[in-house]
Order: structure tokens, then sequence, then C-alpha cells
């Protein structure tokens, strides 16, 4: 009987646990969210600067387009005549260990000729007004459930801007300003272990964010945050082929289809997700690591750590505007071209949980505080040995305005064979990401992926 009562018990309280594990919470309270209009940024970061000044308070970011600029054109180097204040190499990176992510600290110690070039900080990131205001309502309104892996009553800013827990975390980063809908000219990019570079794939891909409609709102929201439509123009194997990818605000309502010219048919492909081979790297890096981070995390636990001071990449134009053959290495990227500065980035952690698998046990997330981009993520294997570390380069878009990070260029290294990749969207493209009207929903169907990969 007493094991029966316990039985009993134990039940009960898993049913408890279970109705809770379900309930959505508000992310802060209304005095909390107060802070936005004082202390914080309209999307979050805390705006002061650093006490020792190496860091500048926010004052609006960068929101003035050069003059005479055209929509797709290539964006200028707005800081072409500064100088790094600090290079670090392998003979001091130790003193510069704790600002440093694993990754960056494994290259420097591996290659006498890697080298971090820091320059000034400019704190760069805006979006327009209605998206500060929608973040403003999202900070009280805004909730997350399932684990952390859906978004509620989130719509048209950052969801979480003050974020209490690391998927809130994440999914700012899904959801960071870029615009409203736009199309991205580009090409990936291998560089093998021996040094050689290669083109893996090349490609047109459209976004169109549904959570970024001017006048909507939560009511009107449908839970997809953001469509893809992916085309292969080369090699011409593979030409024709396609993806279609809604991204919902319900990561186990995603859906992806992809379009096979050999077939002649569109299917759902829900093997693209998680650690799959991503076959537009040729292999070499999985679909998870695409844009940052692409699709579920619901394999791992995931923590926020807190906040920290870090050299990463930031308002990477210069590195925007070379061609491939200037900036990919035959070790790494062109240290000449990859401009890095001090910023405060959120540190979420994420683990494999009990009785999943994942190639990448461990990652840990460096996220932006003022645009909330993943800038870098330093990944380990199965036996705790740091394995992969992934980087964006963010592209300063004054003429949206926003520092774009995971659509634009980035890729991973693999830091125990040496081989890397880079997908590119500005670099050696004449025509460069630009900024389009939004196209009529059966644009975003399985059937306009079929009609335009069959031509």
């Amino acid at each position: 009987m007493i094991i029966r009562h316990k039985t009993v018990i134990a039940a009960a309280c898993s049913s408890i646990l279970a109705t809770l594990s379900g309930l959505a919470w508000p992310a802060v309270t209304a005095e909390e969210a107060a802070r936005l209009k004082t202390t914080l940024t309209p999307l979050g970061g805390e705006k002061a600067g650093n006490k020792e000044g190496t860091i500048p308070a926010w004052s609006g970011g960068l929101t003035q387009a050069p003059a005479g600029y055209k929509n797709g054109a290539p964006r200028p180097d707005f800081f072409a005549d500064e100088k790094p204040v600090l290079v670090i190499t392998g003979k001091n990176v130790d003193q510069y260990a704790d600002k440093l992510g694993e990754t960056t600290k494994a290259l420097l110690k591996k290659h006498a000729d890697y080298r971090v070039d820091v320059y000034p900080t400019h704190r760069t990131a805006a979006a327009p007004q209605w998206v500060y205001d929608n973040t403003f309502k999202n900070a009280t309104r805004a909730k997350t459930s399932k684990g952390g892996e859906k978004m509620e009553n989130a719509f048209g800013g950052v969801p979480f801007p003050i974020p209490q827990t690391g998927s809130e975390a994440l999914w700012n980063a899904r959801t960071a300003w870029s615009g409203e809908d736009s199309v991205v000219p580009a090409t990936t990019w291998i560089v093998t272990a021996q040094g050689k570079r290669l083109m893996a794939s090349k490609y047109e891909t459209w976004y169109t964010y549904p959570y970024y409609t001017k006048d909507g709102s939560p009511e009107k929201f449908d839970g997809f945050y953001a469509k893809y439509k992916l085309l292969t123009q080369e090699p011409a194997s593979k030409a024709g082929e396609g993806i279609l990818n809604w991204q919902a605000a319900e990561s186990d309502k995603t859906d992806v289809w992809q379009y096979l010219v050999g077939q002649r048919r569109v299917r759902r492909s829900p093997s693209i997700a998680y650690d799959t081979p991503n076959f537009i790297t040729s292999g070499i890096g999985f679909f998870d690591e695409a844009f940052g981070l692409y699709g579920p995390i619901d394999r791992h636990e995931v923590k926020l750590v807190g906040k920290r001071e870090m050299y990463v990449p930031y308002n990477a134009n210069k590195a925007a505007l070379a061609t491939p053959e200037q900036i990919l290495g035959p070790k790494f990227l062109n240290p000449d071209l990859v401009r890095w500065e001090l910023h405060r980035v959120w540190v979420v952690e994420a683990t494999l949980r009990e009785g999943k698998r994942h190639v990448v046990p461990k990652r840990v997330y460096y996220i932006d505080e003022d645009s909330w981009n993943i800038l870098m993520i330093d990944g380990w294997d199965a036996k705790g040995e740091l394995w992969r570390g992934q980087y964006v380069l963010p592209l300063l878009a004054p003429d949206i305005p926003a520092v774009i990070g995971n659509i634009v260029n980035w890729g991973s290294y693999n830091v125990q064979t040496g081989e890397y990749y880079m997908s590119v969207a500005t670099i050696g493209q004449p025509t460069q990401f630009r900024i389009e009207p939004r196209r009529p929903d059966g644009f975003w169907t399985p059937e306009s992926l079929a009609n335009e990969g069959a031509r």
C-alpha cells in the first residue's frame, strides 16, 4: 500500500510538473521594462559604455545611408581610415584570454601568422522606431513555453529584450532585425585541410519575415517568423535544386521542402536540421550551424550564463568588399580584412540533454547585446575537445538601418582538421544583400518552389 501511495503521489507530481512546464510566463515586469527607455537601448543593450571607456555609450546607432547609395549596391567600409588599437597574436594571446573565444585562442596558438586586429568600438546597431515600439511591448507580453521551444505573444521587435533564460536569448538571435524582406545572391566556399579553396555551391536566397510586418500584431501573426527560399545555380549537376523553409515560433512545427531536379518533385525534408551534414557546404558543416543558428535546439539544455566583454567580428564591411581570393586564406580568413571590436555579448551555453544525441554535445553562443546577432560559437566533441568554431562577419547597413549578421557572411572552422568554410552573401558579388517589396504568399509555397526549380 505504501508503495502504491508513493506511486500515485509520484504520478500526480509528474502530472503537475508536466502541466507547469507547458505554462507560459512573462519575461519581465512593467517596472523592469521601463529600463528600455532609460538605462537600456530600445533593443535591450546597456546604454552606457564600460568604465574603461573602451566600449562607448550607445547614441542611436548609425542610421544615415551614404549619399547616393542605391539599394543592392555594395555598402562602403564606414571606418576605412581607422587603424587597429590592439593586435593580438600567439605571443600575447594569454594576456587577452579573458576577452577571446576558445576557437579564437586555438587559432592564435596554432598559427604563428594568425592575428586579431582590434579596432575602435562603434555601437552602430539600430532599427526603425516601430521595431523599438514593438520591442517595448514584447518585454511584458512575450513568453516561452514547451521548455523554451515555443515563443508566444511576441511580434515585430526583439521578443525578450531583457532575457531571463538562454532560450529567450536564442529566440532574440533567431529573430534579429535585418529588414522586412530581402534577396541575397550567395556562394559557399570550402578550404580543405591542405589549403585548397573550392566553390561548394552558388545560389540565390529570398527571405521574408512575417514576424516583422509593420502593420501587423501578435493576433495576426500566423506563427512562422521567417520563410526562406533557396535556388541552386552551381554546380551544374545541382542547378535548379531548391529549398523552401518555414521557420516556426514553435520549433517542432517548422517545415522544410526540397526540390530535386532528378526527381522533378517537391518533398518534405525533415532531415534538414540538427547535425545532418549540410550539402550546401559539401557536408563539412551541419544544418544547425547555418546562419549561426538554424532550426530547433531541443536536443540541448540551454543556459544563460551572463554577459561579458569580448573581442568579436563587427562592422565587417571591409571583409564584405573583398573577393573570395582575397579573404579565403589557406588556413584561415585573411586577418588584414577582418575587423574585430570590443563589445558586450550575452553568453549562452547549450549542453546535450540526457537521452538525446548530437555530434556537437556542447556549444557556447556569443550574442551581441545591441543587435542580437550571434557573433561566434564554440563547439566541443563527445570527448570534450574543442572541435568547431562558428563565426559571423556582421554587415553595417544604415540604409535599413541594421547591423546584419546571420544571413550575410558566416562560416565555421574545424579546429581539429584545419578545414573551414564560409557562406558569402556580399564577398565578390556585384549585386549584394538588397531589400525588396514583400512578395505575395504564393511565392512561398512548395508549388512555387517546383515551378522555380523546373525553369
